[in-house]
């Protein structure tokens, strides 16, 4: 894939970029290698200052920089800038944090003092997406950072302006050069790379192929990762639940990022006595949504992020339909230029079909009726991901099983999925391993050091 902005409202092609050479490659590892011994002995309240002021920055130009992730890979504008406002916030968590989370850890033992010592690892390579390009980079970026490793940002090749940019904003945060540095590269350039020796290790978020072909470039040199990957998001809704607001955030929760996002709640599962007045309400919600220009504030739902995205959900929804399941709503691209998918809700999803078994990256819901909460939890766990799920009921009981048995990283309560500075979050199963975010994404990329000193 060329690395290039291509309006997904429009197709049009804004810019096209050269991909590094190797004598450039080189010279930014080295780079990135002598910097991080600089800079790892840098003081916390060095880096805090500088991990601030990327934060302001964030906050003062989050307009203009929402405005280059809208126009590369076609999020509503409104939500590009919640994206921007989410980056700044976890720049001021760690800022504030990162000590108190890698502070010596004393332990009790024999020895006259014995404790554990956190140190950062060196250059890490990150492997973003496209669907949140600031947000995936930051919660990455924010940590490794303050933690004193420097970073190498390979980024989907239809957001290369995005890339950029966040280079930008480290650099004038007050950032050496080569703390954080972007590579513009395609992906065949990853495992020589991952390779390097001055290289530490990665971390993915991205598709199930992806993760497994960098897992096995770093387990091959017995490199630490981090991946991120797929999901097909549960989310439950049982009698006792407040079904209006179920109803409401299933819609928000489905199309978030026009449907793009991996814990997007993406199978509906609800029980029989509610679920003929639950589809009516979400299929009502889902065909009402205005479909638009992101740019537009009153836009609830923009174009996909590429041509093939498109051609992969369509074809998706097409074969699910031929092997039986029916359309309540949507169905279709839009006849329009740029790569607009109708909402779409779907029923009646036999096993054999993609809708089933498949992540469907766009917005298309697809509803299921259950007999009770343990047909629930098996169809919910029927999976090969494992990322988030959300179940709503107000039965403690039901509450307690749902915490206990779904198998994910995440279980929201009367709620949606969502990352927050201050939890862990990732998954488990093929939705990958590792956590990034709060204490535990902190910790993912040091060398858990044990000191024991006996006098």
């Amino acid at each position: 894939m060329p690395i290039a902005s291509i309006n997904p409202t429009t197709g049009e092609t804004l810019k096209t970029f050269e991909s590094l050479t190797k004598a450039q490659i080189e010279e930014k590892l080295q780079r990135a290698s002598d910097t991080f011994r600089v800079y790892r002995e840098t003081l916390y309240a060095e880096r805090a200052a500088m991990m601030t002021r990327a934060a302001e920055i964030l906050e003062t130009e989050k307009q203009d920089l929402a405005r280059i992730m809208t126009t590369e890979m076609g999020k509503p504008l409104k939500g590009a800038i919640g994206e921007t406002e989410k980056c700044a916030w976890v720049c001021r968590y760690y800022a504030e944090t990162a000590q108190q989370h890698l502070a010596d850890m004393l332990v009790e033992t024999d020895a006259a003092k014995s404790y554990v010592k956190f140190q950062p690892l060196g250059p890490v390579l990150a492997v973003m997406p496209w669907n949140f390009p600031f947000w995936q980079v930051f919660r990455f970026a924010a940590p490794a950072l303050m933690t004193g490793n420097v970073g190498l940002l390979k980024h989907a090749s239809n957001v290369p302006q995005c890339a950029l940019a966040i280079e930008d904003i480290f650099r004038r945060a007050g950032f050496p050069e080569g703390s954080f540095q972007t590579l513009l590269v395609g992906s065949d350039a990853v495992e020589a790379i991952l390779k390097d020796s001055r290289v530490s290790a990665a971390t993915l978020t991205g598709s199930e192929p992806a993760g497994r072909s960098v897992a096995a470039i770093a387990g091959s040199e017995v490199k630490k990762t981090v991946l991120e990957l797929g999901g097909s998001d549960p989310f439950i809704v049982m009698p006792s639940a407040n079904l209006e607001l179920a109803v409401t955030t299933a819609v928000k929760a489905r199309t978030i990022n026009n449907g793009q996002s991996c814990i997007a709640a993406k199978r509906f599962i609800v029980a029989k006595e509610i679920y003929a007045e639950f589809e009516e309400r979400f299929v009502a919600e889902m065909k009402a949504l205005t479909v638009g220009d992101p740019m537009n504030e009153a836009t609830e739902i923009g174009p996909l992020a590429t041509a093939q995205i498109l051609k992969d959900v369509d074809e998706q929804v097409k074969t699910s339909v031929a092997a039986g399941a029916i359309i309540l709503t949507g169905g279709k691209k839009l006849d329009r230029p740029g790569n607009f998918y109708e909402p779409t809700v779907l029923a009646n999803i036999p096993k054999d079909s993609p809708a089933y078994s498949e992540e469907i990256f766009g917005p298309v819901a697809l509803l299921f009726r259950v007999n009770d909460i343990d047909e629930a939890i098996q169809l919910a766990n029927a999976t090969i991901f494992g990322l988030g799920s959300s179940a709503w009921t107000n039965d403690k009981s039901e509450r307690d099983r749902f915490i206990a048995d779904l198998e994910a990283g995440c279980v929201f309560i009367n709620s949606m999925v969502a990352s927050d500075p201050r939890l862990p979050f990732g998954g488990i199963k093929n939705s990958g391993y590792g956590r990034e975010l709060g204490e535990f994404g902190i910790r993912e990329f040091v060398n858990i050091k044990t000191v024991s000193i006996r006098e």
